[in-house]
Order: C-alpha cells, then sequence, then structure tokens
C-alpha cells in the first residue's frame, strides 16, 4: 500500500518545470535538509544577503534544524538545541529540547508543509500554473505552507481558526493568496475540515494539504527531525548516559514521527504523546476548548501512528499560561535567577513558544514517572518561540493583571517544577487499540478514509516503513527535477 502517490503526470511536470525556470527555483532535497554542508556553493553564497524570513526561494535550503541562529545572511552550523538544567526543571534528568525558530517563518511546521507539497510539485501531480494549495491548520503549519507556496511560486489559500494569535494572521495576509478564519480557536479543526469540504465542492481547482492526514508530514519529520535528534544524542550521550525517550505535544502528529526513528535506533526508548488537560482526547475520549495553539484538536490523526506510543499525558492550560508569564515577564527573570537559573538560560526562555512550554513540562512529567537521574536523557521539540506570541502577553496582563514576585514563586512551584505525574497513562495494549480505534469516527465517516486501510494500519506490519522507505524515492525526483529546471549548472 503505497502512502505517497509518487506517479508522474507528464503534461503537469513540464508545466512546473518550465514555472521554475522562470522563477529561478532549485528544490533542496531531504539530504540536503540534513546535511546542509552538501548545498551548492553558490546557493550559499546566494544565501548571505537574504533574511531569514525572506520570500525568496533560496530559503527552501534553509529548512532544515541547522540554520546558523541569526534574522540575517546566516550560513549553516550544528542542530539548534538547548539542554535544560535542573535548577529550571525540578529534576535531575537532562532534558534537551530542539529549538524551531530559526527555520523561516519561525517554526518548523514549514518543513512538514514542505514535505507535502513538494512530492506533488516534483512528480506533475500539482500544477502551480494552474492549482491552488490549501492549507488547513491552527496555524503554524498553514504559515509554513503559504511561506513554501510563495517561494515556489504556487498560488495558496491559508484556513485557521479565528481565535488564533493576532501574529498569525497579521503576517499571513502577506503571504497568502487567501486567507479563511473558520469558527472557534485551537480545538476547533472539524470547522477547517468543513471548510475544505467546501472548498472542494467550489469548483475551484485545488488540493488540499490536510496535515492530519499527510504523510508527507509524517515523513519529513521521521526522516529529518529524527536525524536532528540523532546527531543531538551522538553529541550529548556522555559515558553512563542513556536516551530514555521522547516527549512531543501532540497537534497534527507529525513531530511525534520522529519518535518511530528514534525507536528503531533505540528500541528500549519510550515515544510519550502530551494533549492539554482541557481537550484530553487521547487521555480520556475527552473534548473542550483550550488555549496551547499548536496542538490539541479534538480527534486522532490520521498519521498519527498510536501502535507505537508508550504514554498518553495531559497538561493544564492554565500551567501553560503561568510558565509563558515566569519566562517572559520581568520579575519572572528575576525570581529564576534568585532560583540559580543560569543567566545564559534566562536569556533563551523566549525560544519557547506556548506548545513548546507544554513539550517541557510534558517532558518533567515523563521524568518523574521514570524516576530519571542526571545519566537519564529526555527528548523533546520547541515547535516555535515566543516571537509568534507577543500579543498573548499583553492579552494575560489585561485578564490577570500584573505578574509580581509571588506569581512567579507560584509559577515556579506549582506549574513548573510541581508537575506531578497526575493525568498521565502508561498504554497497555488495549489502550493503544482504543486510541486507534478513535480514528474511525473522524477519518472513515467523516473524511473519506476506508475501513480497509484503518485495519492495515493496525494489522500490517509494514504500514508504516513503507511510508518510511519513500524518502530514497522522494529525493530521485528532487534531483531530476532540478536537472530539467537547468540551474544548478548556471
Amino acid at each position: 500500500m503505497t502512502m505517497i502517490d509518487l506517479s508522474v503526470q507528464a503534461e503537469r511536470l513540464e508545466r512546473a518545470v518550465k514555472r521554475a525556470r522562470e522563477r529561478s527555483i532549485i528544490i533542496p532535497t531531504l539530504a540536503q535538509m540534513k546535511n546542509p554542508e552538501t548545498i551548492p556553493a553558490g546557493i550559499k553564497a546566494r544565501l548571505a544577503n537574504i533574511g531569514l524570513w525572506d520570500l525568496d526561494p533560496a530559503n527552501l535550503f534553509r529548512i532544515t534544524w541547522k540554520n546558523e541562529p541569526v534574522p540575517h545572511g546566516g550560513g549553516f552550523g550544528g542542530v539548534n538545541y538547548i539542554e535544560l538544567p535542573s535548577s529550571l526543571t525540578g529534576t535531575q534528568a537532562r532534558i534537551i529540547a530542539l529549538v524551531g525558530k530559526w527555520f523561516p517563518t519561525g517554526a518548523h511546521k514549514v518543513g512538514a508543509a514542505f514535505g507535502c507539497l513538494v512530492p506533488r510539485l516534483v512528480t506533475g501531480q500539482f500544477d502551480p500554473t494552474t492549482q491552488k494549495a490549501v492549507w488547513p491548520s491552527t496555524g503554524n503549519y498553514c504559515r509554513g505552507g503559504a511561506y513554501d507556496s510563495a517561494l515556489l511560486a504556487c498560488e495558496s489559500i491559508a484556513i485557521l481558526p479565528e481565535g488564533m494569535s493576532q501574529e498569525r494572521f497579521e503576517w499571513l495576509k502577506s503571504v497568502a493568496g487567501e486567507v479563511i478564519a473558520t469558527p472557534g480557536s485551537e480545538s476547533n479543526v472539524k470547522e477547517i475540515f468543513d471548510k475544505c469540504w467546501e472548498l472542494r465542492r467550489s469548483g475551484q481547482d485545488l488540493v488540499i494539504f490536510n496535515q492530519f492526514e499527510e504523510f508527507g508530514n509524517y515523513l519529513w519529520h521521521y526522516e529529518i527531525t529524527g536525524h536532528a535528534f540523532e546527531e543531538v544524542l551522538k553529541n550529548e550521550l556522555r559515558a553512563g548516559d542513556r536516551y530514555r525517550g521522547a516527549v512531543f505535544t501532540t497537534g497534527s502528529a507529525g513531530t511525534i514521527a520522529s519518535g518511530d526513528y528514534l525507536k528503531q535506533l533505540f528500541p528500549d526508548s519510550k515515544i510519550a504523546a502530551s494533549e492539554a488537560l482541557q481537550c484530553p482526547t487521547l487521555l480520556m475520549n475527552g473534548f473542550g476548548a483550550h488555549r496551547i495553539e499548536g496542538i490539541g484538536d479534538k480527534h486522532v490523526p490520521w498519521i498519527h501512528n498510536v501502535k507505537n506510543t508508550d504514554m498518553v499525558m495531559a497538561i493544564d492550560d492554565n500551567a501553560v499560561v503561568n510558565v509563558v508569564r515566569l519566562f517572559n515577564e520581568p520579575e519572572g527573570h528575576k525570581y529564576l535567577l534568585r532560583k540559580g537559573v543560569p543567566e545564559v538560560i534566562i536569556a533563551q526562555l523566549n525560544l519557547f513558544g506556548l506548545s513548546g512550554i507544554a513539550n517541557l513540562l510534558s517532558a518533567i512529567k515523563f521524568a518523574k514517572y521514570y524516576d530519571l537521574g542526571e545519566n537519564d536523557i529526555v527528548l523533546t521539540v520547541l515547535t516555535d518561540s515566543m516571537q509568534l506570541y507577543s500579543s498573548r502577553l499583553e492579552e494575560y496582563r489585561q485578564m490577570f493583571g500584573e505578574f509580581g514576585e509571588t506569581d512567579a514563586a507560584e509559577a515556579y512551584a506549582r506549574d513548573l517544577t510541581g508537575q506531578t505525574t497526575d493525568y498521565l497513562l502508561e498504554l497497555s495494549y488495549m489502550d493503544r487499540r482504543r486510541i486507534h480505534n478513535l480514528k474511525y469516527y473522524t477519518w472513515v465517516e467523516q473524511q473519506g478514509k476506508t475501513y480497509e486501510e484503518i485495519c492495515a494500519q493496525w494489522d500490517d506490519p509494514n504500514y508504516w516503513t513503507d511510508v518510511q522507505r519513500q524518502a530514497a524515492e522522494i529525493d530521485p525526483l528532487i534531483e531530476e527535477f532540478n536537472a530539467r529546471v537547468g540551474l544548478l549548472e548556471n
């Protein structure tokens, strides 16, 4: 069963090649995203004069975890990550997080969108001269999709809930061809799906890249984010250290695919999935609204390999709000300094967006549950940074008042270092089966998937590895496309 269709449509492919030649577009391979040192010297020279967020096709080559952490003209280095000290986490475990801020758009979702669009573009399944790319999301994915579309000379439509951050909408208006706001906020994904069906019936020539079902999302994270984690472990594993597991808040369930990559390297390691306590779908078959932008969407994504997930947990969104303020308010910084958190770490706390803070709290929960110590490593991800949520800070001030020393002490003791092991479940076989079965109601009953495929996701031992192997097929298609465009020789 082929998950990512790589069949070639010759006429459309020719038009895509012509468009790329006209717009000076060269597409990076997955191998170059993993190892940017292999990027041609001419492209590196071009990037020296380009801002990280600029709408320049050369920035496709900055879809990597290895960008130099500067806003303009940066080159490439090692993987961007941060290790959090025990003075901040309240646990002796080594918690290490990949940093997503230094991707174009300020979030790693630009990579997931690339993984969905590019295979269709280089096979001719998507025609940039006639079709529109539709990006349904609760925020960062549709931002990444609109950005990738602009770099690849494609028209785009971004769909996201009206309650998402002001920063998302303001930026999207300057990049996407059309921005559609649907009712609700973070967990209102059904409304997004409904809008997609409305667009399908509209008669427009468009392709919908739904991150919750697109295996390009899964594959990009398996291949690129998984490899980045592997490099971090090669750097950080000391004599006597042990990698214990990776913790991910689940939105589209793309990033958690990197856990599949890691578990193949470290079979004894764990994969933990986290969500908002106010919307505990995996934990309790629950539902509701919450404030942790980027996670928890009242369904189980089609691309979530539930059978490989070892634990689910829930984080109170009130804790996330309080830690956001602790990490970003002056009194919070003063208190953290008094608690022994190094200044160099405090200066980097703006690398944590809302889902990143939820990931940190989840990693602390994980470490406490397994009684992890100073030789144990836990991995997680900072999808984006506070750069995308400054308006939320002002909203919190208006809602809750100024953030003082007492507030900082409470947030530190209760919400950060005081994370407990409640609202956590180590999954049995039947627990996993229960969560997987929830896919039926969204994907088979509502979104047109088949009974046979939902069964295959669970029963076929090759289902997920077949997707993973498709990475080896995609790079040759990209290389052939670039060769036909003919710009690499110039």
